[in-house]
């Protein structure tokens, strides 16, 4: 069960008094201490359980090369050889890893990617 506090409506969070042994529900922003029941134990009995459909974002968006940058003679589309693509970032796997980097060759339109 989870408790507010009564004079600034935040919630109350279980602190330790004195050796450790007493135990109250304090309020962090205005100091307001509550008692607890008979059975002195506070616990948070509730988990939250996510599907893996939870977990996974999708972004679908167009992307409007106009206003990306391009690279010329750096890369080549696998499709018509030509080496002119526009590129953007997106961080595609874990944030302590690179991002992706994504190209569009300007003439046929193909999109691939390039890991680092």
């Amino acid at each position: 069960m989870v408790e507010f506090c009564p004079k600034c409506g935040a919630l109350l969070v279980p602190q330790k008094l004195g050796n450790g042994n007493r135990v109250v529900l304090a309020c962090t922003k205005c100091g307001f201490k509550k008692e607890l029941g008979k059975e002195g134990k506070y616990t948070l009995s509730q988990s939250v359980k996510h599907s893996q459909k939870d977990k996974t974002l999708v972004i679908e968006s167009e992307v409007n090369v106009e206003t990306l940058p391009k690279v010329k003679g750096v890369v080549a589309c696998s499709k018509c050889g030509n080496d002119e693509a526009y590129y953007w970032f997106l961080q595609t796997r874990r944030g302590d890893e690179p991002p992706t980097r994504f190209y569009k060759c300007v003439k046929c339109g193909h999109v691939w990617r390039e890991y680092e």
